[in-house]
């Protein structure tokens, strides 16, 4: 019997039941909807591959959130909360039917670069879109699923409140209410039980997710992401949050440099001292891999060759900023160096202080054109790249197709029209056909990933058997075959593009945006590791990179003082955020952001400069403490 002024345990147990009885459609259809989503977009995979599985803990995750979403409409009140839950069916309904759309058209969910596109896409585009993928085709994939769970749910809406009438129609029993409290009160005991196996597994997704939602910075967003306790954005409706998210980091970003390229770009002069620039950017080499620094596998036979004949100068001492694309990037595009007061935006990008010179900039990249799959360290490190108005004042050229293999980078750079240099005066026969420089940044796809898919068979020289390491697993050592044959084909390219320019008047400079970890020290690892400690180890395999300069035989007799000058600072420590200023220096360009103390091969060089890596260790020490 219940006492005056106490509440029965039994109906304090039962009220833990109540968010789910008062919401007791909204809570079974949203967690099938969750459910269906995860399993649908993995039944692709899971018909190819026995072993993959969703996220494991999507069941416990997925009634945690539902039943706090209950939680929650249940302390609304009645009327509010039925137009409340329409919304909500509204926005679940049509963020899990986009999602699956864009996975069966695009074999990828959600992502920041889709919404960027939808973003840049013209009514006229998005109806074009429409109406050739919206048609009832679409019924018998995956979607289809989607639209049978909302037929099902509207069906019982309707027989629900067919019901209802019937049961007000009949004379029913009086309900015992002792017996419907106990009924209650067992039901809560089972909402508690699930409400704490939820909360124990689930409680450090929501912490990562916490985490990746308080990043300030978009690169936060992609390091966050590389962690290994990343959080798992496991359904539709986060994943468009995310998205959101993301963008909204990248146009602050955006419209920061657009005001640095706006205001802060002054050019006073330009010689053209070297008419013919070209920037090679290559992806996750590791410098001990690299035969050309006395690995024992001929892993670039070329580069070798040219050194040998005093066309390439390869530097000894040159460190990455990040194991990040995308800060690298950001980093050695911008005359912003780490170290300098606010952030890499604040500063212009060296392409358009070359375009307001007079070059004419190109940009062919295998890596960073906006596509419905591309991830997020890809969206992060070339969003800023993908901006139409921006790029319009980066570039003159650009490509507009990726390759599977990066001589189809050579395809676009034989196709771009030869520009011939002239006097100002002659550039009256056709303007448009003449310019006296031409800065031109080619960006590879090199070793990324998935090494056995980055060369074509016709490069497969090395083998498991060529390897005598007994620590290594078979696996591992086919893993090392395919990094040592993807490093060779690069190396196929690399000369090729300096093929190219040896007619002109020209200087190659190769590097690559970062390095990777392959095998070399325990433990035995492929890929990055993205400890917060940096320590000699991790730097000696994710942050030293191979740099060369190689120049064409004109550019040697044009300019033999500067030549000797590169020749003399192949030594020299370099963290290639100074890059530019190199740049802006064979470009013979006069600004004010040009800093002589960054210019590697400047007499005013700073060799003393600390290279700090991911903007916490400086790298000089490291490397000094290792030495001692």
């Amino acid at each position: 019997m219940k006492r005056h002024g106490t509440i029965n345990p039994l109906k304090w147990l039962g009220w833990l039941w109540t968010p789910i009885e008062k919401n007791g459609a909204f809570f079974v259809f949203m967690f099938a909807l969750g459910w269906l989503c995860t399993w649908l977009e993995l039944m692709p995979y899971y018909l190819r591959e026995r072993g993959a599985k969703p996220y494991e803990l999507t069941l416990p995750e997925l009634f945690l959130d539902i039943y706090i979403l209950s939680v929650i409409l249940t302390l609304i009140p009645r009327k509010i909360r039925l137009w409340l839950k329409a919304l909500l069916y509204v926005i679940l309904y049509g963020v899990a039917i986009v999602d699956v759309f864009c996975y069966v058209r695009f074999e990828s969910t959600l992502t920041p670069t889709m919404l960027m596109l939808v973003s840049e896409t013209s009514s006229q585009e998005a109806l074009e879109f429409f109406s050739g993928y919206l048609n009832w085709a679409v019924l018998t994939t995956n979607v289809g699923w989607i639209l049978l769970l909302m037929l099902i749910h509207i069906f019982w809406t309707f027989m629900r409140r067919w019901l209802n009438e019937i049961c007000l129609q009949m004379i029913l029993p009086k309900k015992n209410e002792s017996f419907v409290m106990g009924l209650q009160a067992v039901l809560g005991c089972v909402v508690a039980w699930c409400l704490y196996s939820s909360i124990s597994q689930t409680w450090d997704n929501k912490v990562a997710m916490r985490r990746l939602f308080s990043c300030e910075v978009l690169g936060d967003v992609e390091r966050e992401q590389n962690r290994k306790d990343h959080a798992k954005l496991y359904l539709p409706v986060y994943r468009l949050a995310f998205g959101i998210y993301a963008n909204s980091l990248a146009d602050q970003q955006l419209e920061q440099l657009k005001i640095a390229g706006g205001e802060k770009i002054q050019v006073d002069s330009c010689s053209f001292c070297v008419p013919d620039i070209v920037l090679v950017i290559g992806e996750s080499y590791n410098k001990h891999h690299s035969q050309l620094y006395g690995y024992d596998k001929p892993t670039a036979p070329r580069q070798v060759a040219m050194a040998e004949e005093g066309s390439l100068v390869p530097f000894s001492d040159v460190v990455s900023s990040w194991n990040l694309t995308s800060f690298v990037f950001k980093h050695m595009l911008s005359l912003w160096a780490v170290g300098d007061s606010g952030a890499w935006c604040d500063k212009p990008l060296f392409p358009e202080v070359f375009r307001r010179a007079g070059y004419h900039v190109t940009f062919i990249t295998n890596q960073f054109l906006p596509n419905a799959k591309e991830a997020v360290y890809d969206f992060s490190g070339g969003f800023f790249l993908s901006d139409s108005a921006l790029s319009r004042r980066l570039f003159d050229e650009r490509n507009t197709m990726l390759y599977r293999y990066d001589d189809g980078l050579l395809k676009e750079l034989q196709h771009r029209r030869d520009g011939s240099f002239v006097t100002s005066a002659d550039v009256t026969k056709e303007p448009s056909l003449y310019y006296k420089g031409r800065l031109t940044i080619l960006h590879l796809m090199g070793s990324h990933v998935d090494y056995s898919a980055r060369y074509p068979q016709t490069f497969r020289k090395f083998t498991v058997q060529q390897y005598d390491r007994p620590e290594l697993t078979p696996k591992q050592l086919q893993t090392l075959a395919h990094y040592d044959n993807s490093l060779l084909y690069n190396d196929s390219i690399l000369k090729a593009i300096t093929r190219h320019f040896a007619d002109r008047d020209a200087v190659v400079i190769y590097m690559p945006d970062h390095g990777e970890e392959i095998f070399d020290d325990q433990p035995y690892t492929s890929g990055r590791l993205h400890n917060e400690d940096i320590d000699y180890r991790l730097a000696r395999n994710e942050m030293e990179i191979p740099f060369w300069i190689w120049g064409s035989p004109l550019y040697r007799e044009n300019h033999p003082y500067d030549w000797l000058e590169i020749q003399a600072a192949k030594d020299r420590p370099l963290m290639i955020d100074a890059l530019p200023h190199l740049l802006l220096y064979l470009g013979g360009i006069s600004t004010p952001l040009y800093r002589p103390e960054l210019n590697v091969i400047s007499p005013d060089y700073d060799t003393n400069r600390p290279r700090i890596l991911k903007g916490t260790t400086d790298y000089n020490r490291l490397n000094s403490n290792h030495k001692e």
